[in-house]
């Protein structure tokens, strides 16, 4: 469980490719909520926060064409070092997508393979709930986003079913809420928050 390169490398490396803000804050995000999850499930901190960090490395080029998503990510990683565990845990946040051919039949089975799926999926809805509160996540609690999920009509694309997820590692689906808030809140203003 190693990670090949530092933190300013990988950010470095996503600035090769085309990111909107939107982007980085959702890599900046998942980052915090993979380190929180870590730190909660005594796993390696800044391996799971580079998981999340580099989850979507090809997004730059792959967004206009899913099919190549997490795909794409294989080469890129190898070539800055990273080993096939690595690339293998990015690549199953892909699993089980229609639009991925080659990765719609694979099934994540690890606990850092459900909790990044959940936690790069959770981003989207605490921001988009953030948005509505204008921009105001210092205050959000775990009650308003509980509702927000349940709501299917409130940022109808995020999946619900990936973000329950978590539980397969052990964490209950309120206390995830509660962690993911308090590592998106560390960085609100990274990401344009308040």
């Amino acid at each position: 469980m190693k990670k090949s390169i530092t933190r300013d490398e990988a950010i470095e490396l996503l600035k090769q490719y085309e990111q909107s803000e939107s982007d980085w804050n959702h890599y900046l995000e998942t980052e915090a909520i993979m380190k929180a999850l870590a730190k909660k499930l005594n796993e390696n901190v800044e391996y799971w926060g580079m998981l999340g960090l580099l989850h979507d490395v090809d997004w730059g080029l792959t967004k206009n064409n899913w099919a190549e998503h997490c795909i794409k990510a294989e080469q890129i990683l190898k070539e800055k070092g990273f080993d096939d565990e690595f690339i293998k845990i990015v690549q199953s946040h892909g699993y089980g997508y229609e639009e991925i051919p080659a990765l719609k039949d694979k099934k994540r089975e690890t606990k850092v393979e459900h909790a990044l799926i959940a936690a790069e999926t959770l981003t989207g809805l605490i921001y988009a709930y953030a948005l509505m509160r204008g921009k105001k996540i210092s205050d959000m609690e775990v009650k308003g986003l509980k509702k927000k999920f349940k709501d299917k009509k409130f940022a109808e694309n995020c999946r619900r079913d990936l973000i329950s997820e978590i539980e397969e590692t052990g964490i209950e689906l309120t206390e995830f809420f509660e962690i993911a808030i308090e590592a998106v809140k560390s960085i609100k203003d990274e990401i344009g928050l308040i």
